[in-house]
């Protein structure tokens, strides 16, 4: 029996939560052994297992794959979540890296002072309302398919569901002026895998606080 996938992150999303998505999507357990110390990092790069000196660092078929994106497109296309051909990979590849932008800039802004943190959320909030949102509504309204690419469940799916998640912890009722997207949400949240990681218990993390940023810092000494 195959070992399971091992994650090697700080215990809360980051970088690392887009792939814990995408792997309880696919119905794969995972081990996750979380950093809490600037030495276990330090071992970790003294190990010759950060390629850039940077985490997250996944441990899977006998690799320690590092970066977000490899790591995601590897997985995607592992668990037969990567579309069909070319053409529904690029299509994939455009809507993930629209997402991630946004999940990053959330990401991002824990980190900031309370001042410029409020700031950043209310712009974060409108370029969610008038770039990505309506994008992704437009995308859903001109195919009339219940998925973003190819009608068929895809990373892209997995991951803007997320990204909707992420946004709506912001401002609650983000999504009301777009139904389709709405509709989407409430269809890919009762796709039974993605179901058991949203119940309570599972291995998604909550959004960052005052501690996983302060170790965050302290590890990457920042």
């Amino acid at each position: 029996m195959a070992a399971k996938p091992k994650l090697y992150y700080f215990n809360g999303r980051g970088r690392m939560e887009s792939i814990r998505w995408l792997l309880a999507a696919a119905g794969v357990e995972f081990e996750e052994e979380f950093i809490e110390t600037r030495e276990h990092y330090e071992k970790l790069q003294k190990d010759g297992c950060l390629l850039f000196g940077q985490v997250p660092l996944v441990e899977i078929d006998g690799m320690m794959l590092t970066q977000t994106r490899a790591i995601l497109s590897y997985l995607a296309a592992k668990y037969n979540l990567y579309g069909k051909d070319l053409k529904e990979r690029v299509r994939i590849d455009m809507y993930t890296d629209g997402t991630l932008d946004l999940m990053i800039m959330i990401a991002r802004a824990a980190f900031q002072p309370p001042k410029e943190k409020e700031e950043n959320y209310a712009e974060i909030m409108k370029k969610a309302k008038t770039r990505y949102f309506p994008t992704f509504e437009k995308i859903l309204k001109d195919h009339g398919e219940d998925f973003l690419v190819g009608n068929k469940f895809s990373w892209a799916d997995i991951q803007l569901l997320e990204a909707i998640l992420m946004v709506e912890e912001l401002d609650a009722p983000v999504l009301s002026d777009f139904p389709l997207l709405k509709a989407f949400k409430t269809r890919i949240s009762n796709i039974p895998t993605i179901k058991k990681f949203l119940q309570h218990g599972s291995q998604r993390k909550p959004p960052p606080d005052s501690h996983y940023v302060e170790v965050v810092k302290t590890v990457l000494q920042f």
